[in-house]
């Protein structure tokens, strides 16, 4: 029902245009402090370039708050000129009808050659480009306070096995081990990299992408479930509800340990005046190193009935991509470009090792696989289907037969 009226919307052409010309309203929810720097940047670049920004951020949730506002908006025939959309939802508004076409902006600034495929690929609906990509950040890693394992005589673990050792040792000197938030992308983002720990790149693909059935069903995604769980043990009290960025805090400041996040949490670090391999370790989720499970933000254009609000629209887009904003916004995320000729000497060790394992999975074909818990690999419906599931284990006695066999359910029933 929510499709077909977003479709009579969208076939009526009744999306409402600004009354000022050359303005573009931007939903988005990068509200974080890095996040916040992040988009700052791009907003004083469209203001520069004489157009007017009209901010409209959606704090929580990793996106999910914002979808629903987006949706609302879609429905009631007021869609923003643009909206931080990604992965396969991309192609389910493309599919509505709501996407302009950036084919000219993309042919002027040369898209096909300076992005990689798998990122233009994505950022395409029918062959015709409808989004630009902001960004590229791997989600499997880990963050880690130097002080906290220094003083402690411990080595950042490589592996699964070497995680809870060191776990262990933390938690007997009364130190919170794993900084988490328990939500349900924050839980579905540390099962993911414990699954691409336990089967590699290929199992991941065969579970997220193609919902392989024997794969979801297999011992490796039931071990993948009892490994999930024992996260349960090492985080603190406070961890239901808790925000991503106030997790990564708690790693700052050395209250915890660890935290498993993707490379926004990066942009945190740097807010707060961190630096890599001084006061913090970046290094893959252990039993992950030199594969990618990567997130690409873009912008998505929606279509625009005043023709100055499409001109500063356009030129939005362009300058998503230019090198200037690339380096810019990405030093501040803590993500890395998503050209691939980006002039990569400004970027700190923690960058040019994600650049570096990005352009070889990319080149290689092997270890490079798109997030699940992110929505690059899933819709929005099977994506949320298996992050009750994840969740539900998490924070009840479910085994893990009971829990593979929801999973695959699940997924078949949202297909």
């Amino acid at each position: 029902m929510f499709k077909k009226t977003l479709l009579a919307v969208a076939l009526g052409g009744t999306i409402v245009a600004s009354a000022q010309a050359g303005q573009v309203e931007v939903m988005h929810w990068w509200t974080s402090g890095g996040e916040a720097k992040s988009i700052a940047v791009l907003k004083g670049m469209v203001e520069d370039a004489g157009h007017t920004w009209k901010d409209f951020a959606v704090a929580g949730g990793g996106g999910e708050n914002a979808m629903t506002v987006l949706r609302s908006r879609a429905v009631s025939g007021n869609a923003p000129a643009s909206a931080q959309i990604k992965g396969l939802e991309i192609q389910e508004w493309g599919d509505l009808g709501f996407l302009a076409d950036l084919t000219p902006v993309a042919e002027a600034q040369n898209w096909e050659t300076v992005l990689p495929s798998v990122v233009s690929d994505v950022m395409k609906h029918e062959g015709k480009y409808v989004a630009a990509p902001v960004n590229v950040h791997r989600v499997n890693w880990m963050w880690a306070n130097k002080s906290v394992f220094d003083d402690n005589g411990l080595e950042v673990p490589t592996s699964l096995k070497e995680l809870w050792k060191v776990s262990d040792t933390l938690k007997a000197k009364g130190i919170t081990p794993i900084a988490h938030g328990g939500q349900p992308w924050q839980d579905t983002t540390t099962f993911e990299s414990i699954v691409l720990s336990l089967g590699g790149a290929d199992f991941f693909a065969k579970a997220f992408v193609e919902h392989d059935v024997k794969t979801l069903e297999s011992k490796t995604m039931k071990t993948a479930f009892d490994e999930f769980r024992k996260v349960k043990g090492y985080i603190d009290k406070g961890a239901p509800g808790r925000d991503w960025n106030v997790a990564t805090s708690m790693v700052i400041k050395g209250e915890a340990a660890m935290q498993f996040m993707g490379d926004w949490a990066k942009g945190e670090f740097t807010a707060a005046n961190k630096k890599p391999g001084v006061d913090y370790y970046c290094v893959p989720f252990p039993g992950t190193d030199g594969e990618f499970t990567f997130n690409i933000d873009s912008l998505a254009m929606f279509k625009q009935n005043n023709a100055e609000n499409e001109k500063a629209q356009m030129k939005m887009a362009e300058l998503v991509v230019s090198p200037k904003f690339q380096e810019t916004f990405n030093l501040n995320k803590g993500s890395i470009p998503v050209r691939l000729d980006q002039d990569m000497s400004p970027f700190d060790a923690c960058a040019l090792a994600a650049m570096d394992t990005f352009k070889s999975t990319a080149k290689s074909g092997k270890g490079l696989v798109p997030s699940m818990a992110h929505g690059m690999s899933t819709t929005s419906a099977i994506g949320g289907a298996i992050a009750d599931v994840v969740t539900d284990f998490f924070n009840s006695d479910m085994t893990s037969d009971e829990a593979v066999l929801k999973l695959s359910r699940a997924i078949r029933a949202n297909q």
